[in-house]
């Protein structure tokens, strides 16, 4: 599913236009975004949460030649789902969160 079919199919449960869910979803994207670039953890619970994490400096391989190469330390932004949403792919029944 791209984007454009996520707007589609969230406006059709809502009963929105697709204009106003799409800038609904621009928005939740775009606070979602600047907060973990912020250096905050974004939580929906149910669904997971969004942070930032700290990557040390490493050395790694060139995958085409197999030559190390330094890796700078950086800060990537991580996703952990939460127990509903693990159960719903799983196919599970969701527990009631506390």
């Amino acid at each position: 599913m791209n984007k454009t079919e996520l707007t589609a199919a969230v406006a059709d449960l809502t009963g929105q236009s697709k204009k106003d869910t799409a800038d609904v979803i621009d928005a939740v994207f775009g606070v979602i975004q600047a907060e973990v670039a912020a250096g905050r953890k974004v939580s929906v619970p149910g669904f997971g949460a969004f942070s930032p994490v700290e990557r040390d400096a490493r050395i790694g391989r060139n995958p085409s030649t197999g030559e190390p190469v330094k890796v700078e330390a950086k800060t990537v932004p991580v996703f952990k789902a939460g127990s509903e949403f693990k159960a719903a792919v799983n196919g599970l029944k969701a527990t009631a969160a506390a």
